[in-house]
């Protein structure tokens, strides 16, 4: 496959994006600001990404069963959410069930277009980005995950960057070394030692990125870190500060917090990464404007112009029959 610039969207990140401050009202007057927005969001994307493909991914059903199996705390206590709005005319029970909608309306929508789409069941869409993005097609192409999640800072390489939309902010390998003092191959075992509260996962108490990048120096190297280099790091250095003692003292809880962390070994079977290669190699993308249209006036989404996004799509169809002939 030759080079080009592959798009990664952490699909429910920008779908609850919109869903949240859109105040979009469908024709028979229900909230439809996920959908609006989320086109509106893949309108802007490819405006200033200016992808040759897309991969929008989404949590699959039970998908964080097997982190919480690690930590059943993990994820969990967090509040539903509701719509940014000061009048509301839903339940909660009614607001929930037009989110689903939503999101299923969404997914339809992108099966008229030439987005690859992935929704696996029992995996977070944390490991499909990771596996879509260290796949061997992709090896020459720069790599773009667009997602508000820190997480995806621990794939960041020569050829991986990650665009924060909320924060519009450009996070590349020397932007996090100068940041944070620390290579993203070490990041998700400084981040298991200072935890992650939107995660619900306790770390270290005192000890934070800045900590971890000040106490343990080596974290800045491309060299990858693990728990063992801590613990004898902190051994050598044990007395002299507390937080080598608190390492010490709490490896479990630092081994446990990396385990749910990681994305360098993501959390597929070898089935469900086969499916996903062969879901890749057999793409063939297809824009069917009249279907999109269709449904986006069905919905009452049909006044959005998306002059970016079909140019993409137009562009996407046509490199890849260019390719073949």
């Amino acid at each position: 496959m030759s080079s080009g610039r592959l798009m990664v969207v952490d699909a429910h990140n920008q779908f609850l994006r919109s869903y949240i401050v859109d105040p979009s009202l469908s024709l028979n007057g229900q909230p439809i600001g996920g959908c609006k927005g989320f086109l509106k969001i893949l309108n802007k994307l490819t405006r200033n990404i200016n992808p040759d493909m897309i991969a929008v991914i989404w949590d699959g059903e039970g998908g964080s069963n097997k982190r919480r199996a690690i930590n059943k705390e993990y994820k969990a206590g967090r509040k539903p959410l509701r719509l940014n709005r000061d009048i509301r005319h839903l339940s909660e029970s009614e607001e929930a069930e037009n989110k689903i909608w939503q999101q299923v309306r969404v997914i339809e929508y992108i099966n008229q277009t030439p987005i690859i789409q992935f929704m696996e069941p029992h995996v977070e869409a944390d490991d499909v980005i990771s596996y879509v993005c260290n796949l061997s097609n992709f090896s020459d192409w720069q790599k773009v995950i667009v997602s508000s999640d820190k997480d995806f800072i621990q794939l960041l390489n020569k050829k991986t960057i990650l665009y924060r939309p909320t924060q519009d902010e450009i996070l590349t390998e020397k932007v996090v070394l100068d940041r944070f003092g620390i290579h993203p191959n070490n990041f998700a075992l400084a981040r298991a030692m200072a935890g992650d509260k939107s995660d619900n996962l306790n770390g270290i108490p005192g000890v934070g990125l800045q900590t971890a990048s000040k106490r343990f120096p080596f974290l800045v190297e491309e060299k990858e870190y693990f728990l063992d280099d801590l613990v004898e790091y902190s051994k050598e250095h044990k007395g002299k500060l507390k937080v080598y003692d608190k390492v010490i003292e709490q490896s479990d809880l630092i081994k446990e917090n990396y385990k749910i962390m990681q994305l360098y070994s993501p959390c597929i079977s070898v089935q469900r990464k086969t499916l996903i290669e062969e879901t890749i190699n057999n793409h063939v993308p297809e824009f069917n404007k009249t279907g999109l249209r269709t449904l986006m006036i069905k919905d009452g989404a049909g006044e959005i112009v998306l002059n970016d996004l079909n140019e993409c799509f137009n562009k996407m169809v046509s490199r890849f029959y260019t390719s073949i002939f």
